[in-house]
């Protein structure tokens, strides 16, 4: 038994993984340079808090990236080609970033904010187009079991470089000006460039035929739309049950992502101050999601990625219920420790289980494409269906409401139990695993 758990455990020590933290450092580190860390520069520069609102919807492309997903999917660019399509797109972006970032660096806020909104969405368009060829990057490494264990350290690397954007960019501002930090903080791109021209282009066996697009630029480009666009949703919709797939992976993290935008004014309302949920939460939060994160993808690789779904998801669903403990608990310092930890380690252990579940669901012809749209769906039932949280939360009461959500894990644990059984697999994620 421990000599199985033994080796799912040596696969962290693949070199390949250290490849995987540093590329999570370089997706993680530039969202707060365009959102957290730059509200302040704003407000210290004497930006009107309306317009320092207006800023977040330079956020906008991390939402569309799947629309020119198929893009970074099919083009190869010509003076990156000799790298790989995947890490000639990687080191393409990361000097976009850093180049975006200096731009900010050198701009000054008060001045002219709309300048520095542009180098801002510019910085976002870079990171989303990143984050895209680093997600193709990573499945295309990786076997099935293997990928468990590559979403966890890619979500390792990707907490420093939150850390690295946030919490040190701060205390870098106390002692030197803004521009000075934001220099600093474009050099990050680096990390990302050595982890690519360190590694090398994954090789895959692409389940689809070349076809040359041929004839006058309107023919050309229609065969390109037909490649790069249609095929990648013919694909996937060829698959058995391809409709129960997508409304597990709406419903599966339902119960996780309904409570989050509720949890700071629960804990407010259990009359934590602003410090102890912050130390709290960031101290043991980001250490328990690391850690949950780290063992979901041990998980993934010892039980397979069905199995790891079925038992991810259920502990997910239980956590919620610790919330419950809480509210009776009341102003409890050790019940909140307790409580964070849990949320955040059964949180990381399902992020592991279903991101690696996603990637298995992409056909290697298509990752970046199909990935983008995958990945865009659980955004959405995150954003939108959690939206009404806040009116459920004001009819009930604190416990109940805890209790509404722990139940909400049911349905998608019942369609995977249902897929299961019906096919024995989930889009063949057991099978056809990459050597």
């Amino acid at each position: 038994m421990f000599g199985n758990w033994r080796k799912a455990l040596s696969v962290y020590f693949d070199r390949r993984m250290l490849v995987m933290v540093l590329l999570g450092f370089s997706s993680g580190f530039p969202l707060l340079l365009v959102f957290g860390t730059l509200n302040l520069w704003l407000k210290d520069s004497g930006v009107p808090l309306a317009m320092i609102g207006l800023f977040s919807l330079v956020k906008a492309p991390y939402s569309l990236k799947w629309v020119w997903s198929p893009v970074i999917d099919r083009v190869k660019l010509p003076l990156f080609s000799r790298l790989g399509r995947r890490r000639g797109w990687a080191l393409f972006t990361q000097l976009w970033l850093m180049l975006a970032i200096w731009g900010m660096a050198v701009t000054n806020p008060a001045q002219t904010p709309m300048l520095m909104a542009g180098w801002a969405f510019v910085v976002t368009l870079a990171s989303a187009s990143q984050d895209i060829v680093l997600d193709a990057y990573r499945i295309e490494s990786f076997s099935n079991r293997e990928q468990g264990a590559g979403v966890a350290v890619f979500v390792l690397g990707y907490r420093v470089g939150s850390i690295f954007s946030g919490a040190i960019a701060l205390y870098l501002a106390a002692v030197m000006s803004w521009e000075d930090v934001y220099k600093i903080m474009a050099a990050g791109a680096v990390v990302g460039m050595a982890a690519i021209l360190c590694s090398k282009e994954p090789k895959k066996e692409e389940n689809y035929v070349e076809v040359r697009c041929e004839g006058n630029w309107y023919q050309r480009f229609a065969c390109f739309i037909k490649k790069a666009v249609y095929c990648p949703f013919a694909d996937f919709m060829s698959r058995p049950n391809w409709v129960l797939i997508l409304l597990f992976v709406f419903l599966y993290r339902m119960s996780d992502s309904y409570i989050a935008p509720m949890m700071y004014p629960f804990y407010d309302d259990m009359g934590f101050s602003k410090v102890e949920i912050a130390s709290i939460s960031k101290v043991f939060g980001v250490v328990a999601t690391i850690v949950g994160a780290l063992i979901g993808g041990a998980v993934v690789s010892r039980l397979g990625i069905l199995k790891s779904l079925l038992f991810c998801g259920i502990l997910q669903g239980l956590s919620n219920l610790v919330f419950v403990a809480q509210a009776y608990a009341g102003h409890s310092v050790p019940m909140l420790m307790l409580t964070i930890s849990v949320e955040n380690i059964t949180s990381g252990l399902g992020t592991a289980a279903f991101v690696a579940y996603l990637s298995s669901l992409c056909n290697v012809a298509y990752t970046a494409t199909q990935y983008a749209l995958l990945s865009s769906l659980m955004t959405l039932a995150r954003d939108v269906f959690a939206a009404t949280s806040g009116f459920m939360a004001a009819a009930v009461s604190w416990p109940m409401f805890f209790t509404i959500t722990s139940v909400m894990a049911l349905p998608g644990l019942l369609l995977l139990l249902y897929i299961i059984s019906k096919e024995g697999s989930i889009g063949g994620t057991e099978t056809n695993e990459k050597a």
